[in-house]
């Protein structure tokens, strides 16, 4: 099937996949609902690292994570965003489980635009007077939020600001998406291995929540947490070779939109005005940064012909 399709063709499916994938995520930790948020992530974590370094170990790509461990620099890079993944993912886990997903879904919005930033400030990269304008349409939504969400609004910066400041440390370290996340979740292994077997045998006996061996349909959610974290990555990873950069950037946003519509019709979160007018102004800001950056691609690529 695949080899009558256009390589392009293959990678949007791929990246089609990914993203639904991403957006439908609060459903599934829903259902880990009576799960403490910091089991889940744990499980996540230790989970991943077997299947990864399966994948790793199919691909012939063991020998990139070798060269992280022996790189110090690189080995510290690997700490701060093994860090910065873990507090992403914790946050993003309890924010879903009390019913916080419109909050999420914002963060994720607002987090390609912060990274944009964040390559401004920090590395130099430069930006179009579209994109200035871009990030200060959004800064003028999370204000407007602010008014009405104070409470919940520090949810989506959180999300925001770990995501914007892990693709930034990923951006620096010079290390496959694959490779990188096993690096990360290696490195966070042993604590988070020791932590579970503290909270599966000396928590339960104060009965606070359903813990890993209580069910199996449980213990299954939980150990298939790794599937959902490694399989979309490796399909977007794959996917970004075959797409431009333009079209992988607008694809971005469909995973916080699922998770918006989700919030809203399947768990009838409820959505103020100052929710509506900052999705809105949220959306407008990042239609006009899509355009900017499919408008730069389209020059640099006439150019690239010429």
């Amino acid at each position: 099937m695949f080899s009558t399709l256009s390589s392009g063709r293959i990678g949007l499916i791929q990246a089609l996949i990914a993203c639904v994938a991403w957006g439908l995520m609060p459903v599934y930790f829903k259902l880990l609902q009576n799960v403490g948020a910091l089991e889940v992530v744990g499980h996540r974590i230790v989970w991943s690292v077997p299947l990864l370094l399966l994948i790793l170990y199919f691909r012939k790509n063991l020998s990139s994570l070798a060269t992280a461990i022996r790189d110090r620099k690189l080995r510290w890079l690997m700490l701060a965003s093994s860090c910065l993944i873990a507090a992403n993912w914790l946050i993003y886990v309890w924010a879903v489980h009390e019913d916080h997903i419109l909050a999420a879904s914002l963060g994720y919005f607002i987090s390609p635009l912060l990274t944009v930033l964040m390559g401004r400030l920090f590395l130099g990269e430069a930006l179009s007077r579209s994109k200035w304008i871009a990030i200060a349409i959004a800064a003028a939504g999370v204000s407007v939020l602010a008014v009405q969400a104070l409470d919940t609004l520090w949810i989506s910066l959180a999300l925001a600001g770990s995501w914007s400041s892990y693709a930034l440390v990923r951006k620096i370290a010079d290390i496959g998406p694959i490779a990188g996340l096993t690096a990360e979740t290696g490195l966070l292994f042993l604590p988070f291995t020791l932590l579970l077997i503290w909270l599966t045998v000396g928590v339960p006996a104060s009965g606070s929540g359903q813990h890993f061996g209580d069910d199996r349909t449980i213990d299954l959610l939980l150990v298939g947490g790794s599937v959902v974290t490694a399989i979309p990555l490796l399909l977007f990873a794959s996917a970004v070779k075959k797409m431009t950069l333009g079209a992988i950037g607008v694809l971005n946003y469909l995973a916080p939109t699922i998770q918006f519509l989700i919030g809203i019709f399947v768990y009838k979160e409820a959505v103020t005005v100052s929710h509506m007018i900052c999705f809105l102004l949220i959306w407008t800001s990042l239609a006009l940064y899509s355009a900017d950056t499919y408008r730069t691609g389209r020059a640099a690529r006439k150019l690239q012909s010429v």
